[in-house]
């Protein structure tokens, strides 16, 4: 049973820095989000380019310019210190990581939280699928694709998907499951062979961990917020923050309360 002792526990761990690793399977049921910093000048036209690619960049919450809380997210978040790793990226090329991005935030910060399919995974155990990435105890694989976006003005990039393998027999049950979570990147975007979507070798992801396949296993394509990080890269903007891949903010709700958060 999840309690907000557990949460309170699992947030000071990582507040304190003790707390490093990815978190698949971490709060099984609680929504998870990815996460990007920039300045107000910018962060409306991000916005629009979410909106304009909800199937990899849902919206579930937004802060006030300057106020590090999203309170439609939890009651006592701390945008700044609130995720076990950030990633900063300057002129659109990553520069380097930080536990705490306290120094960075500016009166006319916005953050901007995307949902994660990480928040389906603990649907998919329920119902007697093995999640691979959960079992073998590794970061989910990422890769960039082929696969277009929508533009706007300065976010132009292709789609970054997250990969689970499954049994053939069960594809029908995990696109039933992971349909049911729109606002964590729903359904599928593809299945089987990865080169259809421009991916050149599954075993080298390039973000996240190589998770290993058996024989008759299918691979299983999701729409990523990662995809957020790509639209950064072409930006090329002075300086942007966002969640290191796979690892995430931990928000205090579960799936049906994000029926309430309309962006």
């Amino acid at each position: 049973m999840l309690t907000a002792d557990k949460l309170k526990d699992v947030r000071s761990q990582i507040r304190s820095g003790c707390f490093k690793k990815n978190t698949s399977g971490l709060m099984p049921n609680l929504v998870q989000g990815n996460l990007v910093i920039m300045p107000k000048k910018w962060a409306d036209e991000f916005i629009e380019f979410c909106r304009l690619n909800p199937k990899p960049c849902p919206l579930i919450g937004i802060s006030k310019p300057g106020d590090p809380s999203i309170p439609e997210l939890g009651n006592a978040l701390d945008i700044r210190i609130d995720l076990p790793e950030y990633h900063l990226f300057r002129d659109g090329i990553y520069a380097s990581a930080a536990s705490d991005v306290s120094e960075y935030w500016r009166e006319d910060s916005v953050a901007i939280v995307l949902g994660c399919s990480f928040s389906f995974e603990e649907a998919l155990q329920s119902a007697g699928l093995k999640v691979k990435n959960i079992s073998q105890g590794t970061n989910v694989s990422m890769y960039d694709t082929n696969i277009a976006t929508q533009a706007t003005a300065n976010f132009d990039c292709n789609m970054v998907v997250s990969m689970r393998p499954f049994k053939k027999h069960n594809i029908d049950q995990v696109i039933s499951i992971t349909n049911q979570f729109p606002k964590a990147h729903g359904a599928p975007v593809h299945i089987g062979d990865p080169q259809l979507i421009g991916i050149k070798d599954i075993h080298s992801p390039e973000y996240g961990s190589p998770v290993v396949l058996e024989d008759d296993d299918i691979p299983v394509f999701w729409a990523c917020g990662v995809t957020t990080q790509a639209a950064i890269r072409s930006a090329k903007l002075p300086l942007v923050i966002t969640h290191a891949p796979g690892k995430m903010l931990i928000t205090d709700h579960l799936y049906p309360d994000l029926g309430k958060v309309n962006y």
